[in-house]
C-alpha cells in the first residue's frame, strides 16, 4: 500500500515546537493521520522525495522560508511537483505549500503589500466554491488560522479561486479534482495560533499592542480543520477501493 507523503518544507519556531509540536506533528494530529501510513521527508535537511507515483497523494506543509528565495530544495520540490500534477496525484498545500504549487505552475508568489495577515480571520468562500464537493460542507463563511508574509498574487493559468479572506484575495486555491491548496493553516488549533502571537510579540515588541488585540480574538477552527480531514479521508476511501 502506497503512503502518504507528508513533505516538510521547514520547522515551527523552537518556542513552538517546545510548547505545542513541529509542523509534522501538527499534520498528523490535526489531519487524524496514522503515523503509520505516512512518510515524512524534510526537504531543508536534505531528505530525498520518490517518484510521485510512489505516494497514493501528498500534504504539503508551511515553512519560514519564502518561496521567492528559491532555495535548491524548493526549487527541486516545485519540479517534482509539476511532474506530480502531470500523473493527477492527490495533493493539498498549506501556506508554503499553497505558494510553492502556485509558484511550480507558473503563478506569482510575493510579499502581500499590506504585510503580514495573522490570527483568526474570516475566509469567506466565492461563488466557484459550489461547484467543488471538498467544500459541500463548508459554511459560506467560516475561521481559519492564519500567519504569513508572502502571498499568491497571481494564481496560474487553470488555478481556480474559491475562497478570500479580507486582506488575501486567494485563500483557496484549486486545480481540477485533484490539488486543493489553503493560505490558511487548517493545522492549527487555536493554542497554537496563542503561542505563535505571544512568539511574535516578544520578537516584535514594536507591534505587542496589535498582538495582544489579536489574542483576544483566537479560537479553534475546526470548519478548516475539516477541509484537510476530509483530504486524507478520501485518500483512504480510495485506497479501500483499490483493495
Amino acid at each position: 500500500m502506497k503512503p502518504l507523503l507528508l513533505m516538510q518544507t521547514g520547522d515551527a519556531p523552537e518556542a513552538i515546537r517546545r510548547e505545542r509540536a513541529n509542523f509534522d506533528q501538527m499534520f498528523l494530529q490535526q489531519g487524524n493521520i496514522a503515523a503509520d501510513r505516512v512518510q515524512i521527508v524534510h526537504l531543508p535537511a536534505g531528505e530525498t522525495l520518490l517518484p510521485p507515483e510512489s505516494y497514493c497523494g501528498v500534504v504539503i506543509t508551511g515553512s519560514p522560508a519564502m518561496v521567492t528565495e528559491q532555495h535548491a530544495w524548493s526549487e527541486q520540490a516545485a519540479a517534482w511537483l509539476r511532474q506530480a500534477m502531470r500523473i493527477k496525484l492527490p495533493i493539498f498545500g498549506v501556506c508554503y505549500g499553497h505558494q510553492l504549487l502556485a509558484h511550480a505552475l507558473g503563478g506569482t508568489v510575493g510579499y502581500h503589500p499590506q504585510g503580514m495577515e495573522v490570527g483568526t480571520l474570516e475566509i469567506e468562500l466565492l461563488p466557484a466554491a459550489s461547484n467543488d464537493k471538498r467544500l459541500s460542507v463548508l459554511p459560506p463563511r467560516f475561521k481559519a488560522n492564519l500567519i504569513h508574509a508572502q502571498s499568491v498574487l497571481t494564481p496560474p493559468v487553470g488555478a481556480e479561486i474559491l475562497a478570500r479572506s479580507q486582506q488575501d484575495a486567494c485563500q483557496i486555491l484549486r486545480y481540477g479534482d485533484n490539488a486543493l491548496t489553503t493560505q490558511f493553516h487548517p493545522e492549527f488549533d487555536g493554542a497554537t495560533m496563542q503561542h505563535y502571537l505571544n512568539w511574535l510579540s516578544a520578537s516584535k515588541p514594536e507591534n505587542q499592542e496589535i498582538y495582544r488585540l489579536k489574542q483576544h480574538q483566537v479560537s479553534d477552527t475546526p470548519v478548516s480543520q475539516m477541509l484537510l480531514q476530509g483530504f486524507v479521508v478520501n485518500l483512504g476511501a480510495q485506497r479501500r477501493a483499490l483493495g
